[in-house]
């Protein structure tokens, strides 16, 4: 059966109501497109079983495409980026990619495809408080590092959507001290306040490796291992 969110924003890009919308948001409104991606992550874990107590990185391209053995070269990390996923889609996976690695520590990205599709900022935070419950349901200890949404050429003039949405994480990882926040705006936003065109590949959407260090940066403090949090709220 064909999705018929998916027919909606075609018609709408074709019409042209929608110009910032692309064609990976065409296909991320249907979990079931991630099947084969799920299945080979399994086929992989078979293979060579993740250690668990690691660093899970996990969502959409922005993860996928994170170079992750040369931005933490001493990490346990582990790489389950879909590219064009939403918050949802780590929802509907969640049994199968975050909770059987029993990780230390989750560096969550989702959120940019969510906006960029049309969901609201107040969805993509429910969907997120909603992740959470199911991560310290099973893993009660796990911090959760969320990497804010970025602002990017591409996408910038959506981006007011993404930093409300970005508000109302950060507000919700205040309340828990198993929840972090990292504000990758601080190194993406140039004098100007736009986004900085260098840290980017040549779509204005990914980032290069230059954008890359400079998140690695920001992310690392927040991955250590052996120092848990207490589980208290704060």
């Amino acid at each position: 059966m064909v999705d018929i969110r998916a027919q909606f924003f075609v018609v709408l890009l074709v019409l042209g109501w929608m110009p910032w919308l692309d064609q990976e948001m065409l296909t991320a409104a249907e979990p079931s497109r991630w099947e084969k991606t799920i299945a080979a992550f399994e086929q992989q874990d078979q293979k060579m079983p993740p250690a668990p107590e690691g660093v899970l990185f996990v969502g959409s391209s922005s993860i996928r495409m994170w170079d992750l053995a040369r931005s933490f070269p001493n990490l346990k990390t582990i790489n389950r980026g879909f590219g064009g996923s939403q918050m949802s889609d780590v929802l509907e996976f969640y049994d199968r990619i975050v909770k059987p690695y029993r990780p230390a520590v989750i560096v969550l990205y989702e959120g940019d495809n969510d906006i960029a599709a049309g969901e609201s900022a107040e969805l993509v935070a429910a969907e997120y408080r909603r992740l959470i419950r199911e991560i310290h349901t099973d893993l009660p200890k796990t911090r959760v590092v969320f990497v804010s949404i970025k602002p990017s050429l591409k996408r910038w003039d959506i981006y007011p959507s993404m930093k409300s949405a970005n508000d109302e994480i950060r507000a919700i990882t205040e309340q828990d001290a198993r929840l972090e926040f990292v504000d990758v705006s601080e190194v993406m936003l140039g004098p100007d306040g736009k986004p900085v065109k260098s840290l980017f590949l040549p779509d204005g959407l990914h980032l290069n490796q230059e954008g890359y260090d400079r998140w690695s940066k920001l992310v690392r403090p927040h991955l250590k291992t052996d120092a848990r949090r207490s589980s208290v709220d704060r």
